[in-house]
């Protein structure tokens, strides 16, 4: 770290053990006080984490609760990258929404969705291969990496039926930069009830809708923040076209995640099965785009 630049100045070096991702991340405070976020990566991955931090500096000059990127270059010889940034305050969204009322709830969901809509208006690169291409060949892994799984979950039949008959929704989707895992995990509610969008490590480009391809992870601490968030974003009722690909993106990911959870333990597998479980129900056996968690703006404001 003594190669970061201001490392002199930092006073207190914590680090931060929440989240999947490989990188060392570490809290950092300076002598004058100033707050601060440090992710360590091998250098072998120099040009992703370079992309991160550029597509960052573009997301802070929106003015948005984010991190802001401070530094970043090599350290430890040359053997790291570091990426450094503002820190966000505040305590994990899905822990903090359970202490807030139901209207409180919706409109932190409803501020995200405006958030996450302006984050949406960086364009993705000219040139992108066409998303109906690119995803559907996602999809067809998906589908078979479903197939050669040992477990399979109740109800398999109505996800991977829908995916097979609903491709032709991702022909001529547009294409936007993504924050990439965008849910309420990767958010935090300071004391003031303000929230604020964290770890972008997953950032991409790609159909702005499928953004809310997590969004069951929020249904499920918090059915009115979920649906503010989709509220917010459409500033009103979304689509039912939005919901008939919502549909698709999250059936897309069901099927995914039990193959991804094999390699994390039964806690991981049960949580799979049991996400599963609920997707199924939600959209009564995708029969029904709508999800049945979400409330229309009419029924809340």
């Amino acid at each position: 770290m003594q190669q970061i630049p201001g490392y002199e100045s930092f006073s207190t070096i914590e680090p931060v053990t929440y989240g999947l991702s490989q990188d060392r991340k570490y809290f950092i405070e300076t002598k004058k006080g100033e707050k601060l976020f440090l992710r360590l990566a091998d250098v072998d991955h120099l040009d992703r984490k370079q992309f991160e931090f550029s597509m960052l500096e573009k997301v802070a000059a929106l003015d948005l609760p984010t991190p802001k990127p401070v530094a970043f270059g090599l350290s430890e010889g040359g053997k790291s990258v570091y990426s450094l940034f503002t820190w966000c305050e505040g305590k994990d969204a899905e822990v903090v929404l359970s202490t807030l009322n139901e209207a409180e709830q919706y409109a932190l969901g409803v501020k995200t969705g405006q958030y996450i809509r302006k984050i949406h208006a960086i364009p993705a690169p000219i040139g992108q291969e066409a998303w109906e291409v690119r995803f559907g060949r996602k999809t067809r892994a998906k589908l078979e990496g479903y197939s050669n799984c040992p477990l399979k979950f109740p109800g398999d039949k109505h996800i991977i039926d829908y995916l097979e008959a609903n491709c032709a929704l991702l022909v001529g989707r547009p294409q936007s930069f993504q924050h990439g895992d965008f849910h309420v995990g990767n958010m935090v509610i300071a004391a003031d009830k303000t929230i604020s969008i964290i770890d972008f490590n997953r950032c991409d480009f790609g159909d702005p809708w499928e953004e809310f391809n997590r969004i069951v992870f929020s249904a499920k601490v918090s059915p009115h923040f979920a649906s503010g968030q989709l509220n917010g974003y459409f500033d009103g009722t979304p689509p039912l076209q939005f919901f008939r690909l919502l549909a698709f993106y999250i059936a897309s990911n069901t099927l995914s995640a039990l193959p991804w959870a094999m390699a994390f333990g039964d806690e991981e597998i049960n949580s799979m099965l049991d996400q599963a479980a609920d997707v199924l129900i939600w959209f009564e056996n995708m029969r029904n785009p709508i999800p049945s968690w979400y409330i229309k703006p009419s029924l809340i404001e």
